[in-house]
């Protein structure tokens, strides 16, 4: 069994994901359900934005947060950040195309959020009743 830093090469039991050495897939995963991080890469799956539209569309979030949810995506690999050489500067962001990917892929998630809305929402009702008899 290899490992490479920052790499899961041991795909023997893919449930313990959490637990191997060097492992990233948590870190990912809680980045990912991170409110701001959704809601930004949502934005930006629309077309390029810079940073004052973004903080502008995405409601509630700070500037530091939105500064350090972008670092974090552009430090993954998932924004492209272009600094362009104008007075003021001008910066744009982009998803690259593995946040593109990223974007599809969450989007996924939430059309089967959508369609078992209903059902979800049944089986909690269901559980608080019994919990509340209990």
């Amino acid at each position: 069994m290899s490992k490479s830093v920052g790499i899961c090469t041991d795909m023997d039991d893919a449930r313990q994901w959490d637990h191997r050495a060097g492992c990233e897939v948590r870190t990912v995963l809680e980045r990912v359900a991170d409110r701001w991080t959704l809601l930004t890469l949502s934005y930006l799956a629309e077309r390029s934005h810079r940073f004052g539209e973004l903080r502008r569309k995405i409601d509630g979030v700070s500037q530091r947060m939105l500064t350090v949810t972008l670092r974090q995506l552009e430090r993954d690999g998932l924004v492209l950040r272009t600094v362009h050489p104008t007075v003021p500067p001008r910066v744009d962001y982009e998803l690259t195309p593995l946040g593109a990917n990223l974007h599809e892929t969450v989007q996924v998630l939430s059309a089967w959020s959508d369609r078992h809305e209903a059902e979800i929402a049944a089986a909690r009702a269901a559980y608080d009743a019994r919990a509340g008899a209990a």
